[in-house]
């Protein structure tokens, strides 16, 4: 599963992912993205951190956890980039209020991407 407001980027993630072998449902919001998840139960999730909310990656984070508690979460985003702030996945507090299993800055090369998937999914 794979959710980002950019379109231009989700079109070349979804290709990139394709081309690895998966099997990629997308959406473009987190409205659109949270009603996919009550259809399907991915193997695995990638969500952009800002969409119509600043933290729409950490609500889907946490509403993926709740009712698929073993989807890995890959959250990847520019926010570093455009606001200057960061976080990460380094201490037992972030992990316990950031819902995700990764946390990835954009600009993944496809290498960096197929690296942590195999990772999440032990493969």
């Amino acid at each position: 599963m794979l959710v980002d407001d950019d379109p231009d980027y989700l079109f070349q993630m979804r290709f990139q992912l394709e081309h690895m072998g998966f099997q990629v449902e997308t959406a473009e919001s987190q409205r659109e993205a949270e009603s996919l998840m009550e259809r399907i139960q991915p193997d695995l999730a990638i969500f952009d951190l800002m969409m119509e909310q600043e933290d729409s990656g950490f609500i889907l984070s946490y509403k993926m956890k709740r009712k698929h508690p073993n989807v890995p979460i890959i959250i990847a985003t520019a926010v570093s980039a455009e606001t200057g702030m960061s976080f990460g996945l380094n201490t037992e507090a972030e992990k316990q209020w950031i819902k995700a299993d990764l946390y990835l800055e954009k600009g993944i090369s496809k290498e960096q991407l197929q690296k942590a998937i195999n990772k999440l999914l032990k493969l």
